[in-house]
């Protein structure tokens, strides 16, 4: 297991990291899969931000740490906080949360901050937090006190102020939304009460976000999707989306080509509105993909492909397995499949075989008639 974390890792980066902490006198402290500064840091003075100040940053290079991020988002205003989400591994989940002094200094990291180009073809996607408060308990067993669930709330979990139940029909159906003080608090709670009722009460409960809306905005989705738990042991990957099937092809009274499909290929996805079809790759004499599937988004004109690389388990061939997420800005749909490559010498080449043999796969996929 050592073996594989150390396959894994970037030692460049854990290095740059515990340097710059100790250099900068910076304390961190990990509980419960993130990483947090600050909330408050010392230097700071007056009261705690209120609403509006939190930023959701996602599409961070797995081996990226605080010792990169939070200079670059302290460059938008003084930071209050800042929390990166961890695996086991030791590898960041993808994702943060910055909360500033104000909503001021909130906006101008959007505005500043948002595709900024952390590495080669990543740039950082940066949004408004959401800021969710409240969870949502579901099966909860019928006659459950209210008073007596925000008590056992209270001992779980910090910052709990106040606890509503609802009832489905013949009320054997209970669910609870708890309010919390912060997003942090609430947080920390979702990934404790499950555990805790199962080990204190022998029952299995669910915990997620509460909407007040039926059908949550984009942002809250994606938010949501950032926040679920992996689960499992290191590294446990991701479950990745199928890829929607291609439809049949079926021929046109006017038109014999069949019609265009999400995931169809990009010279048809993106040509209509861009003049000449540009030649195809010769595939088969790849010699290097990442570059080459760069070039046929630089010459679409849009943005670099956003590599998701996750582990998932050494093979009894010697072989690593790795999910792939790639998106590709203009295309409604991510590549996702799984790739396998011989264990390399260092982090740096190994993400690269990984990114290689995923744009071969994409490119392939493209050029398909």
């Amino acid at each position: 297991m050592e073996v594989q974390r150390k396959q894994v890792l970037n030692v460049e980066s854990i290095a740059s990291l515990e340097s710059w902490m100790q250099r900068t006198a910076t304390k961190l402290v990990q509980v419960n899969g993130q990483r947090k500064y600050g909330g408050p840091p010392p230097d700071w003075t007056g009261p705690a931000p209120g609403p509006g100040c939190e930023v959701f940053i996602s599409q961070i290079p797995r081996d990226v740490y605080e010792d990169k991020l939070i200079p670059l988002f302290r460059s938008a205003g003084p930071l209050y906080e800042f929390r990166l989400m961890m695996n086991f591994s030791g590898q960041n989940r993808g994702f943060a949360y910055a909360k500033y002094r104000d909503p001021h200094s909130a906006a101008a990291a959007i505005r500043s901050l948002h595709q900024h180009p952390l590495q080669q073809g990543a740039l950082l996607a940066v949004r408004r937090s959401t800021e969710k408060r409240q969870l949502s308990l579901g099966d909860l067993p019928p006659g459950v006190d209210r008073d007596r669930l925000l008590q056992v709330l209270r001992d779980l979990s910090d910052g709990v102020e106040s606890v509503s139940l609802k009832f489905g029909k013949g009320r054997r159906k209970v669910t609870a939304i708890a309010h919390y003080t912060s997003h942090y608090n609430a947080s920390m709670a979702k990934k404790a009460i499950c555990e805790a009722f199962k080990r204190k009460f022998g029952i299995v409960v669910t915990v997620k976000w509460f909407s007040f809306s039926s059908k949550p905005r984009l942002d809250e989705e994606e938010e949501e999707e950032e926040e679920e738990e992996l689960g499992g042991t290191f590294p446990a990957p991701k479950v990745f989306p199928k890829p929607c099937p291609l439809p049949p092809c079926r021929p046109l009274d006017h038109d014999p080509r069949p019609p265009p499909s999400p995931q169809e290929n990009l010279w048809n996805l993106l040509t209509p509105s861009r003049g000449p079809t540009p030649p195809r790759p010769d595939v088969p004499e790849l010699k290097d993909a990442v570059a080459l599937l760069l070039r046929v988004c630089e010459a679409f004109k849009v943005g670099p492909p956003l590599y998701d690389l996750q582990f998932l388990h050494t093979g009894a061939n010697g072989f690593l397995y790795f999910a792939y997420r790639v998106l590709i800005p203009g295309l409604p749909e991510p590549f996702t499949g799984v790739a396998h490559i011989l264990p390399g010498t260092s982090a740096p080449l190994l993400r690269y075989e990984v990114q290689r043999a995923a744009a071969e796969r994409i490119l392939k996929r493209l050029s398909q008639p």
